[in-house]
């Protein structure tokens, strides 16, 4: 029986992570004028992903290469943190700009990793950010190859290997 309650009190503070982040995103850009709906999810992952729609200020709210849409992320799990809510990463996409960079980069990964197939000799790739990593790992392993993060900070970035033969 207590193991049913336990189950419904996670569910409960799930649902109350993901709403207050979907509130406090909201009430973050009417500061801007902007009154939208955000949509509001979960992943398997236990981010919460939200989503704002297509509006007139994209260019705005995303940024200068998503800086400003990153700062908005960071304000939001901050304050999910401050105020002890279960669920605390979040990932905020605005007129799916993150969806389709994400896509133009899994792109370009199957490139470099066709070309380390092709020559069998590892390849450098630019530093990146951590999503971006996340996506080329993943990427890479699916499609057969070894990778590994190397550097520090800003210069962090992957070496794609070719699959060692056993």
């Amino acid at each position: 029986m207590s193991e049913a309650i336990e189950k419904t009190k996670d569910a409960n503070s799930i649902e109350e992570s993901i709403q207050f982040a979907k509130k406090y995103l909201e009430d973050l850009l009417s500061f801007f004028g902007l009154n939208t709906e955000v949509y509001a999810t979960n992943s398997e992952d236990e981010v919460i992903e939200l989503q704002v729609p297509s509006t007139h200020l994209n260019g705005f709210l995303i940024g200068q290469r998503g800086e400003t849409m990153r700062s908005m992320q960071f304000l939001v799990s901050s304050a999910l943190k401050s105020n002890d809510h279960v669920m605390t990463r979040v990932n905020v996409d605005i007129a799916e700009y993150k969806q389709q960079r994400a896509e133009r980069l899994r792109q370009k990964a199957l490139e470099w990793v066709n070309e380390v197939k092709e020559s069998k000799k590892p390849m450098d790739l630019r530093p990146m950010n951590a999503a971006d990593r996340r996506i080329i790992h993943k990427l890479a392993t699916d499609e057969g190859l070894q990778t590994e993060s190397e550097g520090e900070g800003r210069d962090r970035h992957i070496v794609l290997k070719p699959a060692e033969d056993k």
